[in-house]
């Protein structure tokens, strides 16, 4: 992302803001309520026109069809078709990017993701909301593409199945992919993420790794480090 500016007819969401996600890199967006993460997820996967600036997602604009071939989305509180079945959700999910179901990964997910494969033979409609989440991840880890973009994926999720998760992110990052994701839980973004991007009305506030942002404002934790970077007065 270059030079992005963004909004919602005359009220600008983002200003100017400069992103960069290497490859085979878990970074992470942590910002408050209404800092603009939504938004900004929704520039970057081509669901939201910008003003002005420029995205390129593997070299082609986020506008254009091809980039999304290389990225996988997982939009925050995610449940699939109602109509469908897990199984169905997943093949479904997979022939998008012309991949074959793999049974024996999906039910390893399923496992990490604390679901016991006899639900992914289950109506959705049985299913509740942390459920629906949890078979969008399996579906979205599975599409291997280069980039996943997770919009607060660990939201609602207990302990177990967070570590599960996490589990599985690390390996996808291990395997040379990147995954781009927002969150408000600190402790998971210092835990797993190679770099941060802290983004506060609008604004990138600072970029790098959460041991970098709490040495830099001599803070124990990645929490308090937070607070202090979003008090600070944005520089004229």
């Amino acid at each position: 992302m270059e030079n992005v500016v963004a909004g919602y007819g005359r009220k600008r969401i983002l200003h100017d803001v400069n992103l960069a996600v290497m490859p085979g890199e878990i970074f992470g967006l942590v910002g408050l309520n209404g800092a603009g993460k939504t938004t900004l997820i929704k520039t970057l996967t081509g669901l939201h026109a910008i003003d002005s600036g420029k995205i390129s997602v593997f070299s082609h604009s986020a506008e254009d069809q091809k980039s999304r071939e290389n990225l996988a989305f997982l939009p925050e509180q995610f449940l699939p078709s109602l109509h469908l079945r897990g199984w169905e959700f997943l093949q479904l999910t997979l022939a998008y990017y012309h991949l074959p179901l793999d049974r024996d990964a999906a039910i390893t997910l399923a496992h990490k993701m604390g679901l016991d494969e006899t639900a992914l033979s289950r109506k959705i409609t049985t299913f509740s909301k942390g459920m629906g989440q949890k078979i969008g991840l399996i579906g979205t880890l599975m599409t291997k593409r280069p980039l996943l973009i997770l919009d607060e994926p660990m939201s609602g999720l207990d302990p177990l199945v967070r570590i599960g998760l996490k589990d599985a992110l690390t390996s996808y990052r291990n395997a040379g992919h990147s995954i781009f994701f927002s969150s408000h839980i600190l402790a998971d973004m210092e835990e797993l993420c190679d770099r941060i991007a802290v983004l506060h009305e609008g604004c990138i506030r600072y970029v790098g790794s959460p041991h970098e942002l709490r040495t830099m404002h001599g803070e124990p934790t990645l929490e308090r480090a937070f607070l202090k970077v979003i008090s600070e007065k944005t520089p004229e």
